[in-house]
């Protein structure tokens, strides 16, 4: 449509994932290249698909609009609107009109509008397990937009908006009128005019989820000496910082002591909120990061062992899986009477996920009955999360899961209280870098490995599963061999 700038509901999608950034769509809407789409993300893709296809199969005959040509998609489903087909797949709407003068064209497909009596319900299939008001904003702004374009179309609200969730529930949307969703498409619409970037600040566990232009943005950012490299500062507080002029490190600490950042407001969520007891951290993490030399806080404390268990585990979050799920409990027992690795996999039948929790227990229970009260040293608190969830899932008949549970030891705040470290980023991956562990692997990481199980659960060749079991395996030993490495560097501060 020549003069007209078209807008989508994807263009809202790409606001907020795989985490909110307008950088990202600004990115895209001026032809920026990204990064091919990782293995992971070819999964996720096709995973919807499916999720989609098995739902629409339940739903009885249908019409596909998908399969006329693009030019009678919009014709075409208003033609089965009228006639009242009791279910229309891949329904097309556009609509022209003005935003802030500008005109646009604004294109949404709708997975399912299905006729219900007296109007017709859209609903959309979603992997996301959770769509509410504190979750997946996008989703419910996805359906509004939808919803609008539907009234305009066709004269008459539609008489429901739906979301069917990765757990199979189908979950009402309330509809606006599609006042919030024109209010996002204005955001879209400054973006895609703006002829400068805008400023995003970066973030390890934002830019790092998955997004095309990581690499891109993570090497500007460093180039620059971005304030939002320094550990400990959020978004909000990047954003004000940025917005006060304040745009590297060293500025920061030119600008502020303790008290005076501590006092500066930013904002959280829907408000705003002084920076507090953060800024003595956020200080020194922007000291080390200036001055590239790590400061010792406070002695480290380890309780002493001849041995200690290092401990990881991998798992499928719980929009992959009907439930969240434990693929791997690897163990190895390093120090003065190191052991071999035990990685105890779930299997790949119905009751896989209990086959590998009993199996982790026998691990854990040959190690105690070896070494006695040994310490399980792991990073960050998901081990100890994801044993209570599966102790509530499965059971501990002979209490070994909660012999486990008071012996491990989190290993990232003991790191956290005692240095600080030239980074951007307390992630195992980081740090084992800083503290020179070398993995023999090319590729690794858990979206990586994850990419790997899933194809290891959906091939029937024995061999290529046993092949790609032995990368996972491998995977995971090199990530307690890193633990331990920053274990022993730590200890020997």
């Amino acid at each position: 449509m020549h003069g007209f700038v078209q807008l989508t509901a994807s263009d809202i999608v790409s606001l907020y994932r795989p985490t909110p950034c307008s950088l990202r769509l600004y990115l895209r809407a001026h032809g920026v290249p990204e990064a091919e789409p990782s293995a992971f993300d070819e999964i996720i893709q096709s995973l919807g698909q499916v999720h989609e296809q098995k739902h629409l199969a339940t739903l009885g005959a249908y019409e596909d609009i998908g399969l006329v040509g693009r030019d009678q998609r919009v014709s075409r489903t208003l033609e089965a609107i009228q006639s009242c087909v009791p279910l229309i797949y891949q329904a097309e709407f556009r609509q022209k009109f003005l935003i802030n003068g500008t005109p646009v064209i604004v294109v949404g497909r709708s997975d399912f509008l299905i006729f219900d009596g007296d109007g017709y319900i859209i609903r959309d299939s979603k992997l996301s397990r959770n769509v509410d008001e504190n979750h997946h904003e996008e989703i419910a702004l996805q359906l509004q937009l939808y919803g609008w374009l539907f009234e305009r179309a066709v004269g008459v609200p539609a008489k429901g908006l739906q979301v069917h969730t990765g757990a199979g529930d189908v979950v009402d949307v309330p509809y606006d009128g599609g006042a919030a969703a024109l209010a996002k498409l204005e955001q879209v619409l400054a973006l895609k005019q703006s002829t400068t970037e805008p400023y995003e600040p970066v973030g390890w566990s934002k830019c790092k989820a998955g997004c095309g232009y990581s690499d891109r943005c993570w090497s500007q950012a460093e180039a620059r000496q971005d304030v939002s490299l320094v550990m400990d500062i959020d978004q909000g507080l990047a954003r004000q910082l940025h917005s006060d002029g304040i745009a590297t490190p060293q500025e920061l600490l030119s600008a502020f002591d303790i008290q005076s950042l501590s006092e500066l407001k930013r904002p959280w969520g829907t408000r705003q909120q002084k920076v507090g007891k953060k800024a003595e951290s956020i200080l020194a993490n922007a000291e080390v990061l200036v001055s590239g030399k790590e400061r010792i806080l406070a002695p480290v404390v380890i309780p002493a062992h001849n041995n200690y268990v290092m401990f990881d585990l991998e798992g499928m979050p719980p929009y992959m899986d009907d439930l969240e799920k434990i693929y791997l409990w690897g163990v190895q027992v390093y120090g003065r009477n190191s052991g071999k690795f035990i990685g105890a996999t779930s299997g790949f039948g119905t009751d896989g996920d209990r086959e590998g929790w009993y199996a982790f227990l026998e691990a854990a229970n040959g190690i105690f009955a070896e070494h006695g009260d040994i310490p399980f040293i792991h990073w960050h608190h998901y081990e100890r999360t994801h044993i209570e969830m599966y102790l509530k899932r499965f059971g501990d008949p002979s209490g070994v899961a909660d012999r486990v549970l008071r012996n491990v030891l989190d290993l990232l705040p003991i790191t956290k209280n005692s240095i600080v470290l030239p980074l951007p980023s307390y992630s195992l991956k980081v740090v084992e870098e800083y503290v020179g562990f070398t993995r023999t692997q090319d590729e690794y990481g858990g979206s990586w490995a994850m990419a790997k199980f899933i194809l290891a659960t959906e091939t029937e060749d024995q061999a290529e599963r046993n092949s790609l079991m032995a990368e996972i395996l491998t995977y995971d030993e090199e990530d307690l061999a890193a633990t331990w490495a920053v274990f022993e560097w730590l200890r020997n501060k």
